[in-house]
């Protein structure tokens, strides 16, 4: 039986292959009898070839990483001054499969790949990240040693080009996980223009290090550079999950200290009163409610009439940073305020509306700096409310616990940054020195027996008297 001989057809059929392919492979090596009436191949001498195959799959991995590496000598362009392709020729052909160039009808160069698979299948595909011969060849590479993986049985890492990840990365985790994904795609966007079209598993703690170092160079903040780093953290910690990289690059890089950064800008009570008097009317009720709530912008500009309860004074914060939604209490300053932009009886879902567009506000950034311009104040963000609203419940006597609850903050540590005591409260702290003894532990009884009076007072248990010490 293994010297009985086979057609084209049957060796076809035996290897789950085509005619075609049959026909390539005898050209290539596979042992056969080539007569007037067509090609014959003996059982024995085809079984033994695919044995030879499998046993020396690693000679050939070997063999096929050092021709995709070293190229064939291609034309040298004298005028340019370097190795490169003619002008005119818009195919260059390998052992392994070609690249070709077409033009859109626009003019734009489009690279593609044309290799054939295990199977004998012939692949064209447009590489849509390549701009040139060279990303066009490294991804034919890939290509064609992916297929000899898969031949031999190979389980390789995948390996794919950073900025052909970050695509991916945006599209199925950024857009689908976060409600910041645009930020995201800036960051990562800087990134690809740095790291050009590496391998994601190529880029090193070195490398991560000089990205950095090219940041701070365009006069870049420490904190902005924090946010790339930090985003590309979680970039390697997804592909680690998805196969496509394994040590993250960026655990071991030191992140800059912000604490030199952090701006402390609290309004003052005649800013406040400046700033609510210069604002417009659509203006006024927004900072109105974040200064007396500490929500964000858009928190404030994505309220709804559903989100606010009159009877138990309470609001509903649903687009928050966090996701996750939290309730802040209505003063009698506020209750006032929401109940006049009630009786104006708007037909809308939402509290501020555009009426050029018919939606809720997206930026006030004009009306914004407008109002601080007229009101003689520099240097005041939008955030910076929040701030106020922070520091003002701390000098209240508000405890951290509860401001962190307020705010919704997740740690005490992030509440502490909002809150700074301002100028005046200061100045009040330093002049204490100057007092006599007497006086300030007057001062200083005086204020623990308020406290202790308020706390037993809701304990309803019997008072102290107050007695003076002079």
């Amino acid at each position: 039986m293994n010297n009985s001989l086979l057609t084209v057809k049957d060796v076809a059929d035996r290897l789950k292959i085509s005619t075609s392919t049959v026909y390539r492979v005898c050209k290539r090596g596979l042992p056969h009898i080539h007569k007037t009436f067509g090609i014959r191949i003996q059982v024995k001498a085809l079984d033994e070839w695919i044995d030879q195959g499998k046993s020396i799959h690693v000679l050939t991995q070997n063999i096929l990483r050092n021709v995709l590496t070293n190229m064939p000598p291609i034309g040298i362009d004298k005028a340019k001054g370097g190795i490169e392709v003619a002008r005119k020729k818009t195919r260059h052909n390998y052992g392994y499969g070609a690249i070709y160039l077409r033009k859109t009808k626009k003019g734009i160069p489009r690279y593609y790949i044309d290799y054939y698979d295990n199977s004998g299948k012939r692949i064209q595909a447009l590489i849509k990240h390549a701009t040139n011969w060279n990303e066009a060849h490294e991804a034919l590479k890939d290509a064609v040693l992916t297929e000899h993986y898969n031949d031999c049985g190979i389980k390789e890492q995948k390996r794919i080009r950073f900025g052909k990840f970050v695509e991916m990365f945006v599209e199925n985790y950024s857009r689908v996980n976060k409600r910041s994904w645009k930020d995201d795609f800036y960051r990562l966007r800087k990134c690809s223009d740095f790291f050009g079209n590496v391998n994601l598993d190529e880029i090193s703690p070195l490398d991560i290090e000089r990205f950095k170092s090219s940041r701070l160079k365009e006069r870049v903040s420490r904190s902005t550079v924090n946010r790339h780093l930090a985003i590309l953290k979680t970039l390697y910690n997804v592909a680690s999950e998805w196969g496509y990289a394994g040590q993250n690059p960026v655990k071991g890089v030191k992140f800059f200290s912000e604490k030199d950064t952090l701006r402390q800008r609290i309004l003052t009570a005649d800013e406040e009163d400046r700033l609510l008097e210069a604002a417009s009317k659509h203006l006024k009720p927004i900072l109105l409610i974040a200064l007396n709530t500490g929500a964000r912008r858009g928190e404030v500009l994505n309220l709804e009439w559903s989100h606010i309860d009159f009877d138990t004074r309470e609001i509903r914060l649903e687009e928050t940073k966090s996701g996750k939604p939290r309730i802040v209490d209505i003063n009698s300053r506020l209750f006032d305020v929401l109940t006049e932009l009630k009786n104006k009886g708007q037909n809308n879902s939402y509290l501020f509306v555009n009426p050029k567009t018919g939606k809720s506000y997206k930026k006030l950034q004009t009306s914004f700096d407008g109002a601080c311009r007229r009101a003689g104040i520099e240097g005041l963000r939008f955030h910076d409310l929040r701030h106020t609203f922070a520091s003002r419940l701390v000098e209240s006597g508000v405890d951290l616990i509860r401001v962190k609850e307020i705010l919704g903050h997740s740690t005490v540590k992030i509440t502490e940054r909002y809150t700074h005591s301002n100028r005046e409260e200061r100045k009040k702290a330093v002049e204490l020195l100057c007092q006599k003894p007497s006086q300030r532990d007057q001062k200083r009884y005086n204020l623990l027996h308020i406290r202790y009076t308020e706390n037993r007072r809701k304990k309803s248990v019997p008072v102290i008297p107050f007695i003076s010490m002079n």
